[in-house]
Parts: C-alpha cells; structure tokens; sequence
C-alpha cells in the first residue's frame, strides 16, 4: 500500500486589528480590613445558606482573590474558593468587554456534583456560593443578587484603607 502524499490545505482566517478597552486597575483591597461590618456580612451569607437548600456555604472575597470571609460547611479551603471566584470573575469582565455586553454580573458553573455560583457584589467584592448538585439554581439566583446588593452596601459604608 501507498500512502496518499496529496494534504488539503484549509484555508485560514486573517488576523484582524482589534482594540480592547484600557486594563482597569484593582481597587484597594477589603482583605484584612478589620473595619469591616463581619457580624452583618455573616448574617447575609448565614441567610443565604440557610434559605436555599442545598447550599453548603458562601465566600465573600475579593476581586484580587483574597478572602475576606466565610462560612463554608464542608472541607473547601475557603481561600482556593476565593481565589477561583476571582479567576471566574476574570474570565466574565473578559467576555463582557469582548462581547460589548457590559460588566460582570453572575456566573454558575455546573459539575458532577454540585455547581459554583459567582456574582458581582461591588468592584472589590465577589459573593462565591458553592452547592450540591440538588441545589434549586433558579431559586439560587433570585436570592443571591439580593444578599450581594445588601453586603455591597454594608462594604460601602466602611472606608477602604489606602
């Protein structure tokens, strides 16, 4: 047998110029701020937990992927949870600006066992709500933008250290 030296050349998309907006710089971080309302902001995330079955927990961190605080159930290192809550932020502040869609609001990420719930809280701020794969995402989503705008206005009354 004889291999066929003929190849199909496909043919390829050019290169086209593109200008993505400015970088925007980090605001301060709320990591370590003791100034913080921390009794407030647990009761929000206790009230999420407790509301939508299902929940194992919330991670209210910052947009550069610090913790700021918790109240994980479950063997999650609160930290790597932050941490991705920033990543996952990042990833849809990139999609939003490429798709002219806007700033980031929410995003879900479904697995095996559960789903990964990020949303927009202020532009320091990200609520992360880590559940089974049993949780009600609908109901999820209606409850969760309102804790995050009630945490965004506790973290607003606080000033931010320089």
């Amino acid at each position: 047998m004889t291999a066929d030296k003929t190849e199909t050349i496909l043919p390829r998309r050019p290169a086209r110029a593109t200008t993505l907006p400015a970088a925007r710089p980090l605001p301060p971080s709320l990591a370590g701020d003791r100034s913080l309302p921390y009794p407030a902001i647990s009761r929000e995330l206790a009230e999420l937990r407790h509301e939508i079955p299902g929940v194992h927990g919330c991670v209210l961190g910052g947009v550069d992927g610090l913790l700021i605080t918790h109240n994980l159930q479950n063997e999650v290192d609160p930290n790597d949870l932050a941490a991705l809550a920033a990543t996952t932020f990042g990833l849809g502040r990139q999609v939003g600006m490429r798709l002219g869609q806007g700033d980031f609001q929410q995003s879900t990420v479904r697995n095996q066992g559960g789903y990964l719930s990020v949303y927009a809280v202020s532009e320091q701020a990200l609520l992360a709500v880590i559940g089974t794969d049993a949780v009600n995402v609908a109901r999820l989503h209606l409850h969760a933008p309102g804790v995050a705008r009630r945490i965004a206005a506790l973290l607003t009354r606080v000033p931010t250290q320089a």
